[in-house]
């Protein structure tokens, strides 16, 4: 049970339902209906299969980089607890599985949504990682996707309330990311994963790392009031989703500061406890933003 909570990376599994939940909630008030029924509990537990396999998928192709990084080279694919025929079958198995169910219990939109969404993550974005940079700003879009998803869960059309959820999904990524990869350098260079932080000019590395992570929060900033200006949520919202973002940002600010000290080892005090602040900032931010818009939203809600 370990392995397969492992191989479904249940962590990240559940934060994309969380986003999604976010999504089919607010998408519900605006059509003036339960969020709370059958039907959306279905889309969630759909959602949350396809995820478990784009995941397992995902270590399929990466077993033997898994294997050379210290930090998933427990991984059971990578360990050989789960062989390659266990791995892909349960992974092929949830997502067509869960995409079936999602046919089934929601509507073509979502469906194909959720289906594009796993093929994007397994079949562009991990392959990209061992060849270009610009995976992480391909990997965002189906990161960003799980909420949009969710609003198309309930309305069954694609708005802008459910494209700014995607927005601010998709800008909140890039500081979280930097400062992962800027922890983990060493590792991901060992395991041949192209990010920014493991360019070899490790000033450049640094300067594009810190920069993306401020230019990212400081769009964050603006995308995190489109739901407050769509009339999704009210001014509570937006009085939190400013100060939430400008904590966010200050974060970002302060883990620029590595661009001072680029030639120190990752694992030096003085480069981890910026980055490790920024991961931490970035964790409790989104859950922060998600439940002051759940709890300020403006629809009909009918229990």
């Amino acid at each position: 049970m370990a392995d397969y909570a492992t191989l479904f990376k249940v962590r990240v599994s559940a934060l994309v339902m969380i986003t999604a939940a976010a999504g089919i909630y607010l998408g519900c008030l605006r059509s003036g209906i339960s969020p709370f029924n059958a039907d959306m509990t279905q889309a969630i537990l759909g959602i949350a299969v396809v995820t478990c396999g784009s995941s397992a998928l995902n270590q399929v192709l990466e077993r033997s980089s898994d294997r050379l990084m210290l930090r998933t080279r427990n991984r059971p694919m990578a360990a050989g607890r789960i062989g390659l025929a266990h791995g892909l079958t349960v992974g092929f198995s949830c997502v067509f599985g869960g995409t079936l169910f999602l046919a089934h219990a929601t509507n073509p939109l979502t469906c194909v949504l959720t289906l594009l969404t796993a093929v994007a993550y397994v079949g562009i974005y991990t392959p990209l990682k061992r060849f270009s940079t610009i995976n992480t700003f391909v990997g965002a879009f189906p990161g960003a996707l799980p909420p949009l998803i969710g609003w198309t869960a309930a309305r069954g059309v694609i708005e802008w309330p459910g494209v700014a959820l995607f927005l601010i999904l998709f800008l909140w990524q890039f500081p979280h990311f930097m400062a992962i990869g800027w922890l983990y350098r060493e590792d991901y260079a060992r395991g041949g994963i192209r990010i920014a932080a493991t360019v070899p000019d490790i000033a450049y590395a640094s300067r594009s790392t810190a920069v993306q992570a401020v230019f990212y929060a400081i769009l964050l900033i603006a995308a995190a009031l489109w739901p407050f200006l769509l009339g999704t949520a009210g001014a509570v919202y937006a009085v939190a989703a400013v100060i939430l973002s400008a904590g966010y940002l200050w974060y970002s600010v302060r883990f620029a500061a590595i661009v001072r000290s680029p030639d120190l080892n990752s694992e030096a005090t003085s480069q981890r406890r910026p980055a490790r602040q920024l991961l931490h900032a970035s964790i409790v931010y989104l859950p922060l933003l998600l439940a002051f818009m759940m709890l300020d939203a403006r629809g009909r809600l009918m229990f």
